[in-house]
């Protein structure tokens, strides 16, 4: 039977987000989502029912109703019994986090290739954009003629570039002289110190599976690593021309949108009070844990640095974060007090974004996660860096060593110890009084110019994602 000309023609193509069930990477797939379904492309984001709900109640900077839509799936997924995080744990990697990444790599795999072939059945092309860790649905792609896969990389370029020179003859690669030098002038940290073995072991289970993707896409900007995503697509990191990729970031919002201002968050309010860029806004992500001990120091830091503060202090999400309570994180007992006037405590979700836009936020302790990063490079904030685990050590370097828009707060080789006040209090005196700090907020600010620049339209990061949609559209 034809189609009557006021039907809608189904369109060539949709897309099927698959993340990894953890916050920083439920953000970055879910903002995707967002701008893809506003170019009129149908999205389908797949994942548990829990961790569907989070990624919508947590869009932050955005209008929550911008992911209206997008169609939801909510695969099944296992009772998961997720211990508690454990904030003394030396390593700081979210081991507590464990069982619910093997779940997601194991038992999501038959629900997804169902989905998968639901769509496919449909007769439209079927692109599946999943995280790096959910590879697996790579090779599902593979016996269907019409579904194609492509690796979200939720790390920096820089990050990734370091992975992969880590293991291999620096000295003996054929690639730029400038950027063999970065790479050699600040020591790589040991792998053991920022995973544990066994997330370590499903990367490289997960890594296997990129041989079925046909490109590639970058949460990041040509503007502040286009050398190392030009390094990443050349030998001998890729055979030359094996995949497309797109640098299509940052994701997140950078103009805070109007509309949501009656939800506006308390902590707005202080910030309104305070004088311009006077305020440093502490927050170590939604997967890191701090010991008693570590928060501490870090109080009598902010107490001797005599500056402003904003500091979210939680403790890291958990595998449901609407059924299970985490415990309140200690300060010490005259610290409320001493704040009083001079700093503001969060102890709930905070608006991470609308915090950095705001004109009164001069700088940033943070744990470097690369939403975080990339959020204080768009807003033009510098940056404390103080990485815990993962890739947030080498984002830290890029964020101090190659842009110069921040500090660090200790050195890595001291990863396994306590910060103490007195380096805590050092670090934010020369971000926020120095001449030096002057200059990294002068060059955290342009910057975010750059930024802006490649999301206007023509810029680099508008047209990467205009050509991908052109591209699964064909």
């Amino acid at each position: 039977m034809e189609s009557s000309a006021n039907e809608e023609a189904p369109p060539k193509v949709v897309v099927l987000m698959v993340p990894l069930p953890a916050q920083g990477h439920l953000n970055q797939l879910i903002n995707l989502s967002r701008l893809v379904s506003s170019a009129g492309v149908h999205v389908h984001f797949a994942c548990s029912g829990t961790h569907n709900r989070q990624a919508r109640v947590r869009v932050h900077g955005w209008d929550p109703s911008s992911v209206s839509k997008i169609h939801f799936h909510d695969l099944p997924f296992p009772e998961i019994s997720t211990p508690p995080p454990d904030p003394s744990a030396t390593l700081k990697f979210p081991a507590h986090l464990q069982a619910t990444f093997d779940a997601a790599v194991i038992d999501l795999r038959q629900p997804l290739l169902g989905l998968l072939r639901s769509l496919c059945a449909s007769g439209q092309r079927v692109a599946v954009i999943h995280d790096s860790v959910m590879s697996f649905i790579a090779e599902d792609t593979v016996d269907l003629p019409n579904a194609e896969a492509y690796v979200f990389h939720s790390v920096s370029a820089f990050a990734y570039f370091c992975f992969f020179l880590d293991s291999m003859p620096v000295e003996k690669l054929d690639i730029p002289q400038k950027l063999k030098q970065i790479y050699l002038s600040s020591p790589s940290p040991p792998l053991k110190t920022c995973f544990t073995d066994t997330f370590l072991e499903l990367i490289e289970r997960q890594v296997n599976y990129f041989q079925f993707d046909v490109g590639e896409l970058y949460n990041t900007c040509y503007a502040i690593e286009g050398e190392f995503h030009d390094c990443l697509t050349q030998p001998p990191f890729r055979a030359a021309g094996a995949l497309k990729t797109w640098t299509i970031g940052p994701l997140n919002s950078i103009a805070i949108e109007k509309n949501i201002s009656h939800s506006r968050h308390k902590c707005m309010e202080w910030l309104d009070m305070q004088p311009r860029k006077s305020v440093i806004y502490i927050s170590f992500g939604t997967m890191s844990s701090v010991s008693d001990e570590q928060i501490k120091e870090l109080a009598m830091g902010l107490k001797g640095s005599n500056q402003r503060f904003l500091w979210v202090l939680r403790e890291a999400d958990r595998g449901d974060i609407f059924k299970d309570e985490g415990k309140l994180c200690n300060l010490p007992d005259d610290f409320d007090g001493t704040a009083e006037g001079m700093g503001m405590i969060i102890r709930d979700w905070a608006p991470q974004v609308g915090i950095l836009a705001h004109p009164s936020t001069g700088g940033f302790m943070t744990h470097c996660g690369w939403n975080s990063s990339m959020e204080s490079i768009s807003m033009g904030v510098p940056v404390v860096a103080w990485p815990m685990a993962s890739d947030q050590p080498r984002n830290a370097m890029l964020l101090t060593d190659v842009l110069k828009m921040g500090v660090s707060v200790r050195d890595w080789a001291r990863w396994d110890q306590v910060v103490p006040a007195g380096d805590i209090e050092a670090a934010v005196r020369r971000l926020m009084e120095t001449e030096e700090g002057k200059e990294m907020r002068k060059r955290a600010a342009e910057l975010s110019v750059a930024v802006r620049g490649s999301l206007a339209e023509g810029g680099s990061s508008a047209t990467a994602l205009s050509s991908f949609i052109a591209h699964i559209s064909r």
